[in-house]
């Protein structure tokens, strides 16, 4: 098997066609015919679907494209490795929004002062999401809010956070920043995120144990929108301390619930090790480094770190 003939078959999958996927190789289409045949013979099954209209993956050959496009990645950062006598390469994180408010600029500069040649993607998303993208081999690392292994991938625990009432105080105007119980913050109109977002699950769940029910008046997924909805008073929402690290207007203020189990875990999920790059495995150690510094600095309101 050559590299060669992976790379072929990703540009055929990514394109569709054999004629297009040809042509952007710069290649004729019976030579990378016949390499794809080459391919699929010494692997023993069909790779490709070919029609009139174009060229599909099989179920195998989705299979074999994932793990074909992490081969290509690590060859080439191998080459640039080479290049440059020193550690570089690309490596991809997906951080949830109230994540990457807090730690995506700091772990930006850490890796900019220790491995400069390394280009780092950060990709903003939902919980979910970054665990769909990191079971296909999209993303090399993620911080996300669920355990476990999924599609192969690892976790370990990196830190929980308390969770908080925030509203402006035109809303809500507390005597005190002393915690507060969730049958106070039910009285009050909320925002909150959706059904599809973890942190709703997590507040369902203490909302039945209490036995009060939310007066739900909005459900926003997106954090700067949601936090909008907060600043300007017409509801108040619950939200780790990460969620305030971007509000830069007035009168908004937080407190903590007095419910102990209303904590959101982080965890550091990857890729298996064998199939991390020497830039990703850098990065998981730069994520650790970064976010302890955060916390106890006090710099991540809320958070507590892992204690193994």
């Amino acid at each position: 098997m050559e590299l060669r003939q992976l790379r072929y078959f990703v540009k055929v999958v990514e394109l569709g066609s054999m004629g297009r996927a040809a042509q952007a190789l710069g290649v004729v289409t019976s030579a990378l015919s016949q390499q794809i045949a080459r391919l699929e013979t010494e692997l023993s099954t069909v790779l490709l679907r070919r029609s009139a209209t174009g060229a599909t993956p099989t179920e195998a050959g989705l299979a074999f494209w994932q793990q074909a496009q992490l081969a290509l990645r690590h060859a080439d950062e191998a080459v640039q490795a080479a290049q440059h006598a020193r550690l570089s390469g690309h490596v991809s994180l997906g951080m949830t929004p109230t994540t990457a408010s807090v730690l995506g600029l700091p772990l930006l500069k850490a890796m900019r002062s220790q491995y400069p040649d390394v280009r780092l993607q950060i990709v903003e998303s939902l919980s979910g999401n970054l665990s769909t993208l990191l079971s296909a081999r999209q993303l090399d690392l993620a911080i996300v809010f669920q355990s476990g292994q999924r599609g192969k991938w690892l976790t370990e625990l990196l830190l929980d956070e308390q969770l908080f009432m925030i509203a402006h105080e035109e809303l809500f105007r507390a005597e005190t920043d002393d915690s507060m119980t969730l049958a106070t913050v039910a009285k009050l109109p909320l925002v909150l995120p959706s059904g599809n977002h973890g942190l709703r699950a997590v507040l369902n769940a203490a909302f039945e144990r209490a036995q009060v029910w939310p007066n739900l008046v909005a459900e926003v997924d997106g954090l700067a929108m949601l936090m909008d909805v907060v600043q300007s008073g017409l509801a108040a929402t619950i939200q780790p301390g990460s969620a305030m690290a971007r509000i830069t207007g007035p009168g908004l203020h937080a407190h903590a619930l007095s419910d102990k189990e209303l904590r959101r875990p982080s965890f550091l999920a990857t890729l298996p090790e064998e199939e991390l790059s020497p830039a990703a495995l850098a990065m998981r150690n730069i994520i650790r480094e970064v976010a302890a510094t955060l916390v106890e600095d006090n710099q991540w309101p809320g958070a507590s770190l892992y204690k193994s």
